[in-house]
């Protein structure tokens, strides 16, 4: 609609989010693993908070004994895939593939002229001694192959069990048996202010170490750039560069605290991470079943201000009238959805969603993510002036595209 898009300045959907940031063609995305960089930054000790002990030999000693803790469980993952480019018929000639570097022959694979490999580096980190790890989607989307490479040099094949593009968190299984691993803190426990530590492979460079503060918390995804997300971000001042995507973001006791994930093109020292329990959620369905299962109601929402109000009244678009000027409205309902069969009409204003009051869009969208899939559901609306109850069953999110 002409009129949201030019109109609404929010404007997110439960059901309609998209694919993830990509890996392979990213220098100018919010992510990126490709070596593209020159610079490094330094590690730098924040002066603005409060270090475990006042002594300054004590202040760098419990970094480098978080660091000594976790590093051998930090990995490096080199990701490749080859791609072909469509060539003249002219150079299709097998005299021509031969001059490439053909090698049929010998049981080598033939490379035309226009196929090249693309590869991308990123860091991931062990949860389990059996080989289990969790790094970025965008790490490893698309790749034939997949290289882990452990902190004492040792170098595994590894296998993507699945990936999960809503929330950027994938894993891997390598063949190996009693592998160091890290320890999970929490993030719903961190405070603004805290010490962080990132760990992983920035710009190439092995098992670096950078240290910054816990700048804030519940970042969005349309705050940190990448909407179609399902994330709210801790974000750090830690320096994140490429390369780093996949690695813990630890706290000042060395437990993992969030996988580091997104940096802005247009940032200046901040970095951000997706928190460990959400990591953890995706992580435990994708090692159970390849793939990860969002609830979703079916429905387009904005959020309602008096100026948007108005303008809905007064627009031919709409074939209802609203006569509160704030809440969360719904603009469409997708037919035969979860919201479609509880009732949801356009026009309806949220209120609550499972007891919770809402004021936004995304506390609605949050509220619908922490909902089991099949599970009643009591949302509260109000239709024509009166509060009303809908019972709903969220689905889970369709594969194929909804329009």
């Amino acid at each position: 609609m002409k009129f949201l898009s030019n109109k609404l300045s929010v404007y997110l959907s439960i059901f309609a989010l998209g694919g993830g940031l990509g890996f392979w063609s990213s220098r100018n995305a919010q992510q990126t693993d490709t070596i593209n960089q020159a610079q490094v930054y330094p590690t730098v000790i924040p002066a603005q908070s409060n270090p475990p002990s006042s002594d300054n030999n004590q202040n760098i000693n419990f970094i480098a004994t978080a660091v000594q803790k976790v590093g051998p469980a930090v990995v490096r993952i080199d990701a490749s895939r080859q791609i072909s480019s469509a060539l003249p018929e002219n150079f299709k000639h097998p005299l021509f593939r031969r001059f490439f570097g053909s090698n049929e022959e010998n049981g080598s694979p033939s490379i035309s002229p226009g196929d090249r490999v693309e590869r991308g580096t990123g860091s991931g980190f062990i949860i389990g001694s059996d080989g289990r790890l969790i790094t970025n989607a965008h790490v490893v989307n698309g790749a034939e192959n997949v290289q882990v490479t452990l902190k004492d040099g040792t170098s595994y094949e590894g296998k993507v069990l699945g990936t999960d593009s809503f929330t950027d968190v994938a894993v891997i299984k390598i063949d190996a048996t009693d592998l160091p691993t890290v320890s999970m803190g929490k993030a719903e426990n961190l405070t603004p202010g805290e010490w962080a530590i990132a760990i992983g492979n920035p710009l190439g460079l092995d098992n670096t170490v950078t240290v910054g503060i816990v700048s804030a918390l519940g970042r969005s995804s349309s705050q940190v750039g990448v909407p179609e997300k399902r994330v709210r971000f801790i974000q750090t001042d830690a320096a994140i560069n490429p390369g780093n995507s996949g690695g813990p973001l630890l706290n000042s006791q060395g437990e993992v605290i969030g996988i580091n994930t997104a940096i802005r093109a247009d940032a200046q020292g901040l970095g951000f991470a997706i928190p460990i329990e959400t990591a953890q959620r995706i992580a435990n369905q994708l090692f159970a079943k390849g793939q990860a299962d969002h609830p979703y109601l079916g429905i387009h929402m904005v959020n309602l201000t008096p100026e948007t109000r108005k303008e809905i009244n007064s627009s031919q678009e709409f074939k209802f009238k609203l006569p509160q000027q704030e809440g969360i409205l719904v603009v469409r309902v997708i037919p035969l959805s979860p919201a479609a069969k509880s009732g949801f009409q356009p026009g309806d204003v949220i209120s609550q969603v499972g007891g919770n009051s809402v004021k936004t869009s995304l506390q609605v969208q949050e509220q619908v993510d922490l909902s089991k899939i099949g599970s009643e559901l009591e949302v509260k609306v109000i239709r024509n002036g009166k509060l009303k109850t809908l019972k709903v069953r969220p689905g889970a999110f369709p594969q194929e595209k909804l329009e």
